[in-house]
């Protein structure tokens, strides 16, 4: 273990072995850090906070705080954070509320770029990049392999799927389904599939057009929302990545994404 002499470890802190921890870090009572994880400098490790291997986390991030939330009362809420984990500067990470679960959860093998929030008892699975000043409020859920991007703010409550991606300096307010993009600013709207990021991540040719008929006749056929999902489920019944998108689609509390009928495959595939 190497800890700077102008770092302040609390002696009841659980640190393993090879953690280092970098000058000027404050690190609090109850927290636990696993193995390889380096804390740079200048970095607060607070509350109830549980953190894995071999995160890297740069200066003046502050992990474990108490929910920016007016009904906590200083209850014992956590933060647990998995391994392989690349937090950049500034960034915040929140304990959660009792009322909302009492753990905000970040998964494995995640980059959070500066200045990334993640509010109070918010879910982010594994493999995310969140890319500059993006913003999470309260109750987010984020899928695995998903991409958020610079400077756009996610309203409380909503849910971002598998595979999704969300543009830069966007406000989202509902949810952004599997493997789907979305993106337009003030109130953004789904774009379609993901080509490209479904692409990189080995989605074969046959698995992506599949998709495609399926977003078409569940959001561009003029379908109610009901009989979208109805007519989807029977047209492909038997259908993994399908089946995925109505779950989370049946599961919605804020409603999906609006679809803007415009097709930007072309711009996205010359970009990537």
């Amino acid at each position: 273990m190497k800890i700077h002499p102008t770092a302040i470890v609390h002696p009841k802190a659980k640190l393993a072995d090879s953690v280092e921890v970098g000058p000027f870090c404050v690190i609090g009572e109850h927290v636990s850090i696993g193995k390889g994880t380096r804390l740079l400098s200048h970095i607060t490790i607070d509350g109830w906070t549980e953190i894995g291997e071999r995160n890297e986390v740069h200066a003046f991030a502050s992990i474990g705080g108490p929910p920016q939330h007016l009904g906590y009362k200083g209850e014992p809420t956590k933060v647990v954070i998995g391994d392989d984990n690349v937090i950049r500067e500034y960034v915040t990470v929140n304990r959660a509320t009792v009322q909302g679960g009492g753990v905000t959860s970040l998964g494995s093998k995640n980059t959070l770029m500066a200045y990334v929030h993640v509010a109070h008892d918010c879910r982010l699975g594994s493999y995310l990049i969140m890319a500059n000043a993006a913003s999470l409020a309260g109750h987010i859920t984020i899928g695995d392999h998903a991409i958020i991007g610079g400077l756009t703010g996610i309203h409380q409550y909503v849910r971002v799927g598998d595979y999704a991606m969300v543009g830069g300096c966007c406000a989202i307010g509902q949810d952004v389904p599997p493997f789907t993009r979305a993106a337009g600013g003030y109130r953004a709207h789904l774009y379609g599939l993901n080509t490209v990021g479904l692409q990189r991540h080995g989605f074969s040719v046959e698995r992506i057009a599949v998709l495609k008929k399926a977003f078409d006749l569940l959001f561009r056929a003029g379908h109610r929302v009901a009989e979208a999902i109805r007519l989807t489920k029977k047209e492909f019944k038997g259908q993994a990545d399908v089946a995925k998108i109505l779950t989370f689609m049946e599961g919605t509390k804020r409603g999906v994404s609006r679809v803007v009928n415009v097709d930007l495959d072309i711009e996205f595939d010359q970009e990537g």
